[in-house]
């Protein structure tokens, strides 16, 4: 018998696997054995790589447990882990041969107990706190009256028609509703979504940019609103440019967004009081502004006509203001006839004294003077000599100046002439006859219609070399010593400049 045996060596006998082989029986043992499984403990490291993949530790004062939660299952997470979370985890534990450990896929999961989730509130709260997203001086007021009003919630809660109901009532205004889920897996990442494409909408689009928004949701569980206490969602409550109103859940219930918003509101109901105003009130409102302004308005003109007619018993009458003067008026007009006599005769009096010292003599010996002082001035020539030869100098140096001065003026406009003749020949209608157009004449007058050309009797074309002589078909007929050729055109010449006048030849002095 022990020579049928190659190896008689005792256990020798047993199956022999590959790696992959025992890999793959002890994977689906493990699969088999405990398929879906719960597991409670604490969150430890949490990394997630870029290939969008989340692997995180569960463990207990003992023993750890390595979970993984693919790219694809991450999005459906209704709690994503953080370091420090007591949670209940939820998946398929299996094994991965490639490094000889076994892990948890997990695909849900949940926040062990409410205590859990209020610490990991108020974790959030501090974080948030610490960057600044709650301070007062950063939220905006809300606009008084918007025109349009973009509300994030569900479309088919009673949440919506109880907003569309407060507003109709107070002030109706067009509302925008962006459809969002308001509880599970996907509501922090849809109601982030519909804030973020609020603001992006542009002003006078197709589609209106919203005055004002509001994140409303009904009362429900810790549980229930947990998608509102999302960082995503606080975020980009922070980052809306628009004004926003939080109104989730009952007075009572708090979440992060409403430490976020510019104003919380305690119901949906009463976000859309906080809106708009009240339509009835405002038009009271003005009503009684409108009759206050009337009554002050009425007050102060009969106070004003009361200061007016107090001041005008005060003034005196007008025909009393012209007393004075009419009395001082006919004083003057009574003492005018005495003055003037007066004037005349202190004049009279005074031409008395001045003729009294024109006397012959005295005349006599003034030209005597006078004669004797030219005499003296004909004796010394010199200085007087001089005197009009720098005169004449003078002349003629200004003569020279302003002959030059004339003659430049002259070129000037010589030249300016001949710039604009310039142009006139480049602008005529000379230079399009060059490109084969003509012109037609009847005499000094240019034809341009044809039933003008036929009620004239003779016409003349010109071409650019010329003038052709024509006469119409339908032109009546005349005579011929009627019919008189138009002179023929000559072209027009450039005006010769007129030359200056010369200088007249110095006639010497006179003296």
């Amino acid at each position: 018998m022990s020579d049928l045996i190659d190896n008689p060596t005792p256990g020798q006998n047993m199956p022999e696997y590959t790696v992959s082989e025992i890999s793959g029986e002890i994977k689906r043992t493990l699969e088999g054995g405990f398929g879906r499984v719960r597991v409670r403990g604490e969150v430890g490291r949490v990394f997630r790589a870029r290939s969008g993949h989340l692997y995180f530790d569960v463990k207990d004062d003992r023993n750890v447990l390595a979970c993984t939660t693919w790219k694809g299952q991450v999005a459906s997470l209704s709690v994503e882990p953080e370091e420090g979370l007591e949670v209940v985890v939820t998946g398929r534990l299996t094994a991965f041969g490639g490094q000889s450990k076994y892990n948890l896929n997990v695909d849900e999961v949940a926040v062990a107990g409410q205590g859990a989730l209020m610490a990991l509130l108020e974790k959030r709260k501090k974080q948030l706190a610490a960057e600044g997203l709650f301070a007062p001086e950063r939220k905006k007021p809300l606009p008084y009256l918007p025109q349009v009003i973009g509300v994030v919630t569900s479309p088919s809660g009673a949440v919506i028609r109880d907003i569309l109901h407060r507003l109709h009532d107070r002030f109706p205004r067009k509302v925008l509703i962006w459809p969002v889920a308001v509880q599970g897996a996907s509501c922090a990442a849809e109601v982030a979504r519909a804030i973020a494409g609020f603001n992006q909408l542009q002003p006078g689009g197709a589609l209106p940019r919203p005055d004002l928004i509001i994140v409303a949701r009904g009362g429900g569980s810790v549980e229930d609103l947990w998608g509102f206490n999302e960082e995503i969602v606080a975020r980009a409550a922070a980052a809306s440019d628009i004004p926003l109103i939080s109104a989730v859940g009952h007075e009572t219930d708090t979440t992060l967004i409403d430490f976020v918003s510019d104003m919380r509101a305690p119901t949906p109901t009463a976000a859309a009081e906080l809106a708009v105003p009240v339509r009835l009130e405002l038009m009271a409102w003005a009503d009684t502004m409108g009759a206050r302004l009337t009554r002050a308005t009425t007050a102060a003109l009969a106070q004003r006509r009361q200061r007016l007619g107090d001041l005008a018993r005060a003034l005196p009458r007008g025909e009393a203001l012209l007393d004075g003067p009419r009395q001082r008026l006919d004083w003057i007009a009574d003492r005018l006839p005495l003055a003037l006599t007066s004037g005349v005769q202190r004049r009279r009096v005074a031409l008395s004294e001045v003729a009294g010292g024109l006397r012959p003599s005295a005349l006599r010996a003034l030209v005597a003077r006078r004669r004797d002082r030219l005499s003296a001035v004909r004796l010394t020539p010199a200085p007087v000599t001089r005197e009009i030869a720098q005169k004449r100098d003078a002349i003629t140096t200004l003569s020279r100046r302003l002959e030059s001065a004339g003659q430049q003026r002259i070129d000037r406009l010589r030249q300016h002439l001949d710039a604009r003749a310039r142009l006139l020949s480049s602008l005529g209608y000379q230079a399009t006859l060059d490109r084969g157009y003509a012109v037609v004449w009847a005499g000094d007058t240019v034809v341009t219609r044809r039933d003008e050309a036929a009620q004239v009797a003779a016409l003349s074309i010109q071409f650019a070399d010329g003038r052709l002589d024509v006469v119409p078909t339908d032109a009546p007929d005349v005579p011929p010593a009627a019919q008189t050729p138009p002179a023929p055109a000559t072209p027009r010449k450039r005006a010769k400049p007129q030359t200056p006048p010369e200088t007249p030849p110095d006639q010497g002095s006179l003296f």
